[in-house]
C-alpha cells in the first residue's frame, strides 16, 4: 500500500505544480487509484471526482456509455479501446478538467466473462497525452491484483504527466 500511496504523492504533486485537474474511472482497482490520488493533503485542488463502473447499469449511469452500442462495434470491457473511451468519456463530462484516467480489468479470482484471466487490466490516461497499456499480472489473488491495477495506473498517469508540455 505504501507505493501505491507514493505514487498518489507523486502525481498529486505533479497535477498541482502543472495546475491541471484529473477525474478517474476505475472498475477492478475498486476505487484505490481514487484513494491513492485523494491522500495527498491539497487534493481537491485537482481531484474534481472519481467512479468505480463496475457493472453495466453504473457504466452507463456514471460514465454515460452505452455498452450495447460497443459490442455492435466489438469494443468490450476490459480492452485497451474501451479503457481509452472511459478515460476520454468521463473527461469530456467535466468541464475545465485536464486529465481522464480509467482502468478496466478481472481481479480475480476467476477471469471475466471475455475470457481474460484474472489478473488483466487496461488503463488509458486521456489528456494533453493519450496512453493506453493492459498489464497481465499472471495471479489470481483479487487484493494483490487491485494494488497492482492502481500502480499501473498511476504509473501511467505520471508517465503521461511528465511527457505532457506545459499548457
Amino acid at each position: 500500500m505504501n507505493q501505491l500511496l507514493t505514487l498518489g504523492e507523486h502525481a498529486g504533486e505533479l497535477l498541482k505544480t502543472r495546475g491541471e485537474r484529473i477525474v478517474v474511472a476505475e472498475t477492478s482497482a475498486g476505487g484505490l487509484v481514487s484513494t491513492a490520488l485523494l491522500a495527498v493533503p491539497g487534493a481537491s485542488v485537482y481531484y474534481v471526482g472519481g467512479a468505480i463502473t463496475y457493472s453495466l447499469k453504473s457504466i452507463h449511469a456514471l460514465a454515460g456509455i452505452d455498452m450495447d452500442v460497443l459490442q455492435k462495434q466489438n469494443i468490450r470491457s476490459s480492452s485497451e479501446p474501451y479503457a481509452q473511451i472511459l478515460a476520454r468519456t468521463i473527461r469530456e463530462k467535466h468541464p475545465r478538467v485536464t486529465w481522464g484516467l480509467s482502468e478496466s480489468g478481472a481481479a480475480g479470482p476467476t477471469g471475466n466473462r471475455y475470457g481474460d484471466p484474472a489478473g488483466h487490466t487496461c488503463m488509458a490516461v486521456d489528456g494533453p497525452v493519450k496512453l493506453v497499456r493492459t498489464l497481465r499480472t499472471g495471479q489470481s489473488e483479487r487484493y494483490p491484483n487491485m494494488l497492482a491495477f492502481a500502480q499501473a495506473t498511476l504509473a501511467l498517469l505520471i508517465e503521461a504527466l511528465e511527457s505532457a508540455p506545459r499548457g
